[in-house]
């Protein structure tokens, strides 16, 4: 690669004028995959007849059901001889470790803003990252055609929550576009006329500063990300910081313990639109991808096999939430998946450590459990749904807070700032939902309009279970969001306000006129012929205690002859419940069964002779 150079004087440092790296960083669902989609589109990086579709970014499964992105991900375009590196990034809380550690390969950022939401907690906690990288950024407000926009309201917060995170002058001094990514339309006015993103392409180049680099010195490089296929094998992906770097040729690669290894680099791979491109020579700037190295880690440094020094370690934030981990030990288990024992799913989990920097596991109190702590539920849950995608069979605890001492040993726990919109008609349920939860309001908006916006500190783990009470509570018309603000002395015993459970008497097949008498009782989770076992929890009782149900009993034939009416059973449509409700719904002794075919609630002990002695067991502690 030919790159234009500017000697500076007195240094060894090089301007890279012919490339920029851009990190777009903001909340969920502000519009960050849609506008890397017309980025793409219009760079002319795709023939003309082939068709790409939208949120080409998130090629993940379960990114592009759930319609948020999880794996930060590197693309690269070409405009007027600069190639502009971009970085798409996660926008919810709990995937923020996925920002963490690829901000360290931008030199300047995007940063998107909804204009009707305004800054959100996420953009607080994106923000303030890329700022503390010295990351020049350029705002965008986008989706200015909705028709709650707030334009100036917006703008007036934003430069506002810049002046609370700015460390230096130049941070205060950033270019504002306006756009509508579905459209990919940017201008430097709202009102200016719409044609493409053009404006934004000229700002990238104009504002994000070429990088200073030292080329001919030893090679260094930072292991920010992974990827695998079958034909090359394991991708080590990160930004040279210095020197250059060629196929076949050897490195040392520097553990985070700093250990030293020597390793071979096979092939150095460019990116180009959504693919990578293999290059006979990358210099310090460029964003690349190593083959060769196959026990590469996130976090690790490649560096020269002469002088192999270390980069500083990348420190992420660390988890909030924990679950206990377990081998399938109901009487289906290993019925429905591929993998049920417990060397598979702990070399699993340990190797899902090598990629997700966010995630700890350590082994739990018996050889079938672990523990695996993680940023929130979601990030858990993705987890989990993974998991049972690849045909592993697993059962999983109600999520727990991770708790700390303070220096003079009292009980501390995490608390996140919550921000709900919704309509005013459902501020006093909230309140008082949020109130048990202990729950603090902070601050309260009205737009004159219905719409209300309401701020909350709340503990971590009284937003468990919260989101789908606050779906119910709503109707549907609301959003919530939260962000970790830091740890607060332990606030005391949470009352859990669910029911008891309907737990199933005996192994067998649900029929329907168990199910009726089961629903005269309380909600019902499953349909007639559902295979089900003793211990199985089928439905919800009315009544705060746990009802054990005997759901396969059928109606005893007789030799009278009944109407139609007297024989048939109308049942109610049962309750069907996701991953993430399932695990919100569980209480400390029932857990979660997951396969790749089935997600069924279980109490801990099957038996009612074993949960008996475990209540007694309880009582004498």
């Amino acid at each position: 690669m030919q790159a234009e150079t500017a000697l500076q004087a007195g240094s060894k440092l090089v301007k890279r004028n012919d490339i920029r790296n851009v990190a777009i960083i903001a909340h969920v669902d502000h519009g960050k995959t849609t506008l890397v989609d017309g980025l793409l589109k219009q760079s002319h990086i795709f023939r003309e007849n082939q068709h790409m579709g939208e949120l080409i970014m998130d090629s993940n499964d379960q990114e592009r059901e759930r319609g948020i992105t999880i794996l930060a991900k590197n693309t690269a375009i070409d405009y007027r001889d600069v190639k502009i590196n971009i970085i798409d990034t996660p926008g919810h809380a709990d995937f923020g470790g996925e920002v963490e550690r690829v901000l360290n390969m931008a030199d300047g950022c995007i940063l998107l803003i909804d204009a009707a939401e305004g800054p959100m907690p996420q953009t607080r906690f994106v923000l303030q990252k890329a700022l503390e990288l010295n990351l020049q950024p350029i705002v965008v407000v986008n989706k200015i055609d909705r028709k709650d926009a707030r334009i100036d309201y917006v703008l007036e917060e934003t430069q506002d929550l810049f002046l609370e995170l700015a460390t230096a002058d130049s941070h205060l001094d950033f270019p504002v576009l306006y756009a509508i990514g579905r459209d990919g339309v940017a201008m430097y006015n709202p009102d200016d006329e719409r044609k493409d993103l053009q404006p934004l392409f000229d700002t990238i180049v104009k504002t994000v500063p070429a990088p200073n680099v030292e080329i001919d010195a030893s090679f260094q490089m930072m292991v920010t990300a992974l990827d695998y296929d079958d034909y090359k094998g394991k991708y080590a992906i990160g930004r040279i910081i210095r020197g250059r770097i060629a196929p076949n040729t050897p490195v040392a690669r520097i553990s985070r313990e700093g250990e030293v290894s020597r390793q071979k680099i096979n092939l150095v791979l460019s990116y180009k639109g959504l693919g990578r491109t293999e290059v006979d020579e990358a210099v310090a700037g460029d964003i690349i991808a190593l083959t060769g190295i196959a026990d590469a880690n996130i976090g690790e440094t490649l560096a020269d096999i002469d002088n192999p020094e270390a980069l500083p370690v990348l420190e992420i934030s660390e988890p909030t939430l924990k679950m206990t981990f377990g081998v399938n030990t109901s009487p289906f288990s290993g019925r429905e998946g591929k993998f049920s024992t417990s060397r598979q799913l702990r070399a699993r989990l340990y190797r899902e450590l090598e990629t997700n920097v966010s995630l700890r596991v350590v082994d739990g109190n018996t050889p079938d459990e672990f523990v695996v702590s993680g940023r929130g539920e979601l990030h858990l849950s993705v987890l989990i749904e993974t998991l049972r995608r690849e045909g592993y069979e697993l059962q999983v605890s109600r999520p727990e807070v991770i708790t700390r001492e303070d220096e003079n040993g009292h009980l501390q726990e995490p608390v996140e700032h919550l921000v709900i919109d919704t309509k005013d008609s459902y501020m006093g349920v909230l309140t008082e939902a949020l109130a048990v939860r202990k729950a603090q309001l902070t601050n309260m908006t009205n737009d004159g309009s219905g719409n209300i916006r309401i701020e909350y500190d709340i503990p971590t783990r009284g937003l468990i279970g919260f989101r789908n009470a606050f779906l119910t509570l709503t109707k549907g018309n609301g959003a919530m969001s939260s962000l970790l603000k830091g740890f607060v002395p332990w606030m005391g015993k949470i009352n859990s306000a669910r029911m008891g459970a309907l737990v199933a008497s005996e192994l067998g097949t649900a029929v329907t006129y168990g199910l009726g008498n089961a629903q005269m009782r309380g909600d019902t989770f499953i349909e007639p012929g559902t295979p089900v076992y003793e211990g199985m929890i089928v439905g919800l009782n009315a009544r705060p205690d746990d009802l054990v149900v005997n759901i396969c009993k059928e109606k005893q034939k007789t030799n009278i002859r009944s109407s139609t009416s007297d024989i048939s059973v109308r049942l109610t449509p049962p309750i069907l419940m996701s991953l993430e409700q399932s695990l919100d719904f569980i209480n400390n002794d029932e857990l979660v069964e997951v396969t790749p075919k089935n997600i069924r609630l279980r109490k801990r002990y099957l038996t009612q002779h074993e949960r008996s002695r475990a209540r007694s067991r309880e009582n004498d502690q």
